[in-house]
């Protein structure tokens, strides 16, 4: 129905009814006036420059835990997320089963398929390139691509995020791991606490509200508390129990709430 109003200075009536749909980009996207190329290149090169430099850590890390210069390699070209790749040397560092960190691993990097849930809709992209950005779906590509306002803008900075870092987290990865080879020990340099702390940095900003922070505490606290008494990896698969935990406490309260009232 036409909605109609009187402009407050000449009372001369106007007709506020959308003239068709929403375009699809402005639609595929969060709204707002779309931005330049240029703004959106530098942001995603601004992330893909600050994460991407982590490489040099991870490559560290993981030469560190035994880990051949090709092994190395290949988990930052074939695996490329660098939460599971901490995840999987730290685990291995420390002693535990291969199987078992490949599965702390692997828990840890389903987020990203949820992640393309949302990023197939934004994206919108052919079918022959999908395979090729799926690789790409990582929390830095998805974060900048969702802060577009439009659908080409997304395109773009998810294209950009993810070469950008890509390329850069490999390149650091094999200089690190190079550079830990000419280093001998790592741990006598202190360089294998570099993978907790970039951990720690990169999960820290994501911990938001009270549910995530209460998560990750109890995920901590039952991490430290079985790491004497089970063997290594395992505490990282049963501190995963912390989320469902958190959300079962949250659902219950809410429900006696709307019970009092």
């Amino acid at each position: 129905m036409a909605e109609q109003t009187a402009h407050p200075a000449t009372g001369q009536i106007r007709d506020d009814t959308p003239t068709g749909p929403a375009e699809g980009p402005r639609a595929a996207g969060t709204g707002g006036a779309r931005r330049s190329d240029g703004a959106v290149v530098r942001d995603a090169l601004g992330v893909g420059v600050a994460v991407g430099l982590s490489g040099f850590a991870f490559g560290v890390t993981s030469t560190g835990a035994g880990l051949t210069l090709l092994q190395t390699c290949a988990l930052s070209l074939l695996v490329f997320t660098g939460a599971s790749q901490f995840a999987l040397v730290g685990a291995l560092a420390g002693g535990g089963n291969p199987f078992t960190a490949a599965a702390g691993a692997f828990f840890l990097g389903t987020r990203n398929a949820f992640y393309g849930l949302r990023l197939s809709q934004l994206l919108a992209l052919p079918g022959f390139a999908k395979p090729f950005a799926a690789q790409w779906v990582i929390d830095e590509t998805t974060a900048v691509a969702l802060a577009q306002p439009d659908r080409r803008s997304a395109r773009l900075g998810f294209t950009a995020t993810g070469l950008t870092l890509y390329v850069l987290w490999n390149l650091t990865t094999l200089l690190g791991a190079l550079g830990a080879e000419a280093l001998g020990d790592t741990a006598a340099w202190g360089l294998d606490a570099a993978g907790p702390a970039v951990f720690l940095a990169l999960l820290a900003p994501m911990l938001k509200t009270t549910t995530e922070r209460a998560t990750a505490g109890i995920a901590v606290l039952l991490g430290l508390g079985l790491l004497p008494v089970l063997p290594a990896g395992v505490p990282v698969l049963v501190s995963a129990l912390a989320a469902p935990a958190v959300l079962w406490f949250r659902g219950r309260r809410a429900r006696k709430e709307e019970t009092v009232r």
